[in-house]
């Protein structure tokens, strides 16, 4: 069978939340968590978003999106988001479904973080297998690397967090 490939680059970035805008309750209870990759990054500060915030679902999504050609962080988001829909697993689906219906598969996904913190070292495996069982592909075929930034950027600075995602798809050739 002959198949046509195609690739597909996403981003995302988010700021992680200050103690003012999180009007916290008292002074190490933050409103939300910070997810990444699908997995709980536990104690750590969460990013300020619409949603939870996941930077790395967000970018796997655009970069699904930059195949398909339909955006899903956006307006279609922003409408999950008012129908109280913020857990971005939702809309990583979404982007699956609409890929689907194009006849894409999902074969590679590579992820590249930067961010001074938090620390991904034991978290990269998770995040690897919950990328896997949410995108249906195996866990081996997902790539994620994170780098400090070496405090060039306001990510390697401590600010938030930068994900770039590329993602290779096929389809049979008509």
């Amino acid at each position: 069978m002959q198949y046509e490939y195609a690739n597909g680059i996403g981003q995302d970035s988010h700021r992680f939340m200050q103690p003012c805008e999180a009007q916290l309750k008292s002074a190490d209870k933050w409103p939300k968590k910070l997810i990444l990759g699908g997995v709980e990054f536990e104690g750590e500060t969460p990013l300020v978003a619409n949603s939870d915030g996941d930077a790395v679902l967000h970018a796997l999504t655009n970069a699904i999106s930059g195949v398909t050609g339909i955006n899903i962080l956006g307006a279609i988001a922003d409408q999950m988001c008012k129908e109280g829909i913020t857990d971005s697993s939702k809309y990583l689906e979404k982007a699956i479904s609409f890929s689907r219906d194009q006849n894409w598969e999902l074969t590679h996904i590579s992820i590249s973080i930067e961010a001074k913190r938090p620390k991904f070292m034991n978290k990269i495996g998770p995040m690897k297998v919950r990328i896997g069982e949410l995108t249906g592909i195996d866990p081996g075929r997902v790539g994620i690397t994170a780098t400090s930034g070496e405090n060039l950027t306001r990510f390697g600075e401590g600010e938030g967090i930068m994900v770039f995602c590329s993602v290779t798809m096929r389809r049979p050739e008509e």
